[in-house]
C-alpha cells in the first residue's frame, strides 16, 4: 500500500468533485491505505481532525504553519495542543519558517511560534511536520538548538533543500518526505536529495491540492492518488525496486507517526 504523509483535504477545491470524500475514494482505488492530512492554522487543523474521525484510514496533524501566523491569537496554541491529544492526530505541524515571500509574518514571529510548537510537540510526546522555505540554515539552527524537544523525531515535508544537509537534519531524527517537485525533470537539487536521504527515513507525499507530479503535472487540484507516481519516480531515482521502496515507506510512516500503528 501506499502512503500520503501530506496532503490538505479540507479546502473547497474538491468541491463539484465528490469534495475530499471523492478524493479519499479515487485514492484508494489506486492503492493508498493511509492519509495524513495537515492543519496549517487552528480552521484547517480542526476540520482535518473532523474528517479523520469521519474515516479510519485518514489521520492529521495540528498546527500554524509559518505563512498562517498573521491569523495567530494569543490562546490558538491551547486549542491546538487540544486537538493534538486527539488519538489520530499523529504530529504538531506543519510548523517551520518560510521567509519566501517579502510580506510573509515577521521573521521573530515565525521563530517564536516554532520555538512554541516544538515545545508543544515535546510535552504531548509527538514528532512534528516542518515546513521550510528559503530557510535552510535557520531551520537546521533551530532544531538543533531544540534537539532536546525532539525525541519523537519530526519530518521535513517536500524536502527542497540540498543532499549535503540531509545528513545534518537526520542526525536529529528528522525524516524527509518527497512529493511532486521530486518528479520535475529540472528539480536536480532534490533529485540528488531524494538519492542521498538513507532508506530508514524516505517518505511519500503529495501535498494535495499543490504540486501535481508528472505525468499529471499542470492538472488542479493535486490528489493523493498520485502519491503512487511519487513513489514510482523515487524508486528509479534511487534504483530501487518499486515495491520494495513502496513497503518501505509505510513502515517508515509507521515508525515516526507511532499512532498509525496503534
Amino acid at each position: 500500500m501506499f502512503i500520503d504523509v501530506h496532503c490538505h483535504l479540507t479546502g473547497g477545491e474538491y468541491d463539484g468533485l465528490g469534495g475530499a470524500d471523492g478524493a479519499l475514494a479515487r485514492a484508494r482505488e489506486a492503492g493508498v491505505g493511509a492519509f495524513i492530512v495537515s492543519g496549517f492554522d487552528l480552521p484547517s487543523s480542526r476540520a482535518a481532525a473532523e474528517l479523520a474521525e469521519r474515516h479510519p484510514d485518514v489521520y492529521f496533524c495540528a498546527g500554524f504553519q509559518p505563512e498562517e501566523l498573521k491569523k495567530y491569537r494569543e490562546g490558538d496554541l491551547d486549542e491546538i495542543a487540544a486537538l493534538a491529544r486527539e488519538k489520530k492526530c499523529v504530529a504538531v505541524g506543519e510548523i517551520g519558517l518560510d521567509y519566501h515571500f517579502p510580506d510573509n509574518p515577521p521573521r521573530e514571529l515565525q521563530r517564536e511560534l516554532f520555538s512554541r510548537q516544538l515545545a508543544l510537540a515535546d510535552g504531548l510526546g509527538l514528532p512534528v511536520v516542518v515546513h521550510s522555505r528559503d530557510a535552510a540554515a535557520e531551520t537546521l539552527e533551530m532544531l538543533r538548538e531544540n534537539a532536546e524537544r525532539l525525541k519523537r523525531g519530526g519530518l521535513m515535508h517536500c524536502y527542497s533543500y540540498s543532499a549535503e544537509m540531509t545528513g545534518a537534519f537526520a542526525a536529529l531524527g528528522i525524516y524527509f518526505s518527497f512529493g511532486g517537485t521530486s518528479t520535475f525533470k529540472n528539480a536536480k537539487k532534490v533529485h540528488e536529495s531524494a538519492r542521498a536521504v538513507p532508506a530508514e527515513r524516505i517518505l511519500s507525499e503529495t501535498d494535495s491540492p499543490y504540486l501535481t507530479p508528472v505525468p499529471r503535472r499542470g492538472e488542479f487540484p493535486n490528489e493523493p492518488k498520485n502519491v503512487a507516481y511519487v513513489v514510482k519516480n523515487l524508486a528509479v531515482l534511487r534504483n530501487e525496486k518499486e515495491e520494495e521502496l513502496e513497503e518501505r515507506i509505510f513502515a517508515n510512516a509507521k515508525r515516526l507517526f507511532f499512532r498509525l500503528a496503534e
